[in-house]
Order: C-alpha cells, then sequence, then structure tokens
C-alpha cells in the first residue's frame, strides 16, 4: 500500500494544542539500505527511544537522558522539538509559549541507526498527539511519514520507524518531497544483528564520499539486486547473500570507514550477508537462526547487538 500525505487540511478540524494536554510515544530504531536499496528500503528495529512532551510553564524546557545527554541541544534548535514545531506549522497551529519536552534516547547516534529519523518521527509524533490526533489512524501516520521524511531529506529510515516491518520508499512524481512507501513483512527467520562501533560518522560526511553520476550498466545492476532485496527480505532468505550486493555507495564510502568495510568483507567472506547500516559504520548481518553466534565467531572485542525486527512503529504510550 502507498502512503501520501497531499495535504494536512482534512486533519485542521479539531487539531488544538491544549494546556495541559500530555503524550507519551515509542519510536523504533531503523537500519536503511541493506546493501543496494540506497535511500529506499528500510527496516526497524527493536531499539526504541521514548519521549514525554506536555503543554505547561512559559517557557521550552528540554531534558535528554541515555544517548545524547550532554550533546544535543536543550532549545528550540532540539530536533524532536523542530519537527513538532513542524508539525503544528503543517495543521496550522502555533507553537504553545510553555513546553516540557523529556527524551530518552536508546538509539546509538551517528552510526547508521537511524537516530536523526526517530528524533523527527518522534517530534511529528508528539505534535499530533498534542494536538488530539490519533496515532493509530492511517492518515495521521501517513502524515507523520511526510513531514519526518521531509525533514531528513529521504524516506528509507523514517518510514521504516513510522510503519515498522520493511519499508520500500520512493520519491512522486510531485513536488520535492513527495515520498511515497510500501510496508512489507520480513521473513519470520530474519535475524538482524549489528556490530557497532565506537566511533562515530556523520551522514553528512558519508553522503560526501558518494559519486554524483554512475555509469549506466552499474546502475541497472544495483537495480536487479535492490529488486532480487525486496524478496529475499520477505520471502527468501536463502538470496539475501546475492541480495545484498551493492555497487552505488559502499566502495565510494570504504575510506571513511575502514574497518566497518573490512569486516563486511570478512563476513561475507565466512558466507554471512553483511552490508553497512545505513551511513554507518555500524555493520548490519541479516542472518537467521543462532545468527550473533555466528557474527560473532567473525568479529571480536566489539559491541554487538541482536534487537530483532519490529512489526510496530511509533505509538503512543500514553497521553491525555
Amino acid at each position: 500500500m502507498a502512503h501520501r500525505v497531499t495535504s494536512a487540511e482534512p486533519l485542521r478540524d479539531g487539531a488544538v494544542v491544549a494546556a495541559g494536554a500530555r503524550a507519551r510515544v515509542r519510536v523504533p530504531a531503523s537500519t536503511a539500505n541493506l546493501g543496494p536499496g540506497f535511500d529506499s528500503i528500510g527496516m526497524a528495529l527493536g531499539v526504541w527511544d521514548e519521549a514525554e512532551a506536555s503543554v505547561e510553564g512559559d517557557s521550552l524546557v528540554v531534558e535528554a537522558t541515555g544517548f545524547g545527554e550532554g550533546e544535543v541541544p536543550l532549545d528550540e534548535s532540539h530536533l524532536a522539538y523542530r519537527a513538532m514545531v513542524a508539525a503544528w506549522q503543517a495543521l496550522g497551529l502555533d507553537a504553545p509559549q510553555g513546553l516540557r519536552l523529556s527524551y530518552r534516547g536508546a538509539i546509538p547516534h551517528s552510526r547508521g541507526m537511524g537516530s536523526s529519523a526517530s528524533a523527527a518521527v518522534t517530534g511529528v509524533a508528539l505534535g499530533t498527539a498534542l494536538a488530539g490526533l490519533d496515532l493509530a489512524d492511517d492518515t495521521v501516520l501517513r502524515f507523520v511519514s511526510d513531514i519526518a521524511s521531509s525533514i531528513e531529506g529521504h524516506p528509507d529510515n523514517a518510514s521504516a520507524s513510522v510503519y515498522g516491518n520493511v519499508t520500500v520508499s520512493w520519491a512522486g512524481d510531485g513536488d520535492a518531497g513527495d515520498w511515497r512507501s510500501a510496508v512489507l513483512a520480513p521473513h519470520p527467520h530474519l535475524v538482524p544483528v549489528l556490530v557497532v562501533p565506537q566511533r562515530r560518522l556523520s551522514t553528512a560526511t558519508a553522503r560526501a564520499a558518494l559519486p554524483t553520476a554512475v555509469p549506466l550498466a552499474v546502475a541497472a545492476r544495483n537495480s536487479g539486486r535492490t529488486a532480487l532485496l525486496a524478496h529475499a527480505l520477505t520471502a527468501d532468505p536463502s538470496l539475501l547473500m546475492p541480495a545484498t550486493q551493492d555497487y552505488l555507495h559502499q566502495e565510494a564510502r570504504r575510506p571513511a570507514y575502514p574497518e566497518s568495510m573490512a569486516l563486511v568483507d570478512a563476513l561475507r567472506d565466512a558466507g554471512i550477508p553483511a552490508v553497512i547500516s545505513g551511513a554507518g559504520p555500524t555493520v548490519l548481518a541479516l542472518t537467521s537462526g543462532q545468527g550473533e553466534e555466528a557474527v560473532r565467531a567473525v568479529a571480536s572485542d566489539v559491541e554487538i547487538i541482536s534487537p530483532g525486527t519490529t512489526s510496530r512503529g511509533v505509538h503512543v504510550v500514553s497521553s491525555s
């Protein structure tokens, strides 16, 4: 099913940010690209950021714990707050004068696990919930995905955090920001395992390493693997090794994270489908069965997590 919000107009009737309104939401991490699916394929992971916002007082108060504590700004420039404001603007609402935002980050920053997309989704979801809109409504979810993807500039991570599961996203034929997504259920035997390094890499740095053009033959080869990837993720994991072969971006970024690419090479040599997760430098292995043990046999002295996939995306924990 394609998801597209052409206008926030249908949501504006009755939307209001009332004094005393309160909402808490949870948003999953995500991995994107998964090899050849550059800027188009994402998958939700079972690691959750959680945030609460309440309309109170006469100024903005931002609190951050967990990942990002002591690093992210605690003012109007906080990404989740900016996303809240973007949601209110789209709904024709003014930001309240007094607001308390408490953000608990469980998703590592600048590692390729969709932390910025999750923050954007969190903010848009909180903004809509405080405006009295129901996140269980598909139209509202489409609105959240649309605004968050526009903030990110690409929809792969944001759509996965909104809808859960595996998402395939593409740009429509309309104006910039015309994002669309299809939601697919991952194969039940699929086990994502992530090797999370201590070093960080910003998405901007990773994108700066990309070529501006590739030969037609390379693009054709990559498109074939991307089509195969959608099938392998959902129906036949035995095809994940060829399906995760990328020809567009990973080699171009090798100088930015040589250790991660060396691990990708070692895992693939061992028969484990492995790729760079998102913009990196985290390495994603797509396994089944005893996947974590297989990865540990190749990768040692590193943080390895097996969070699982999740069919649930952003949702409200409580509201009033």
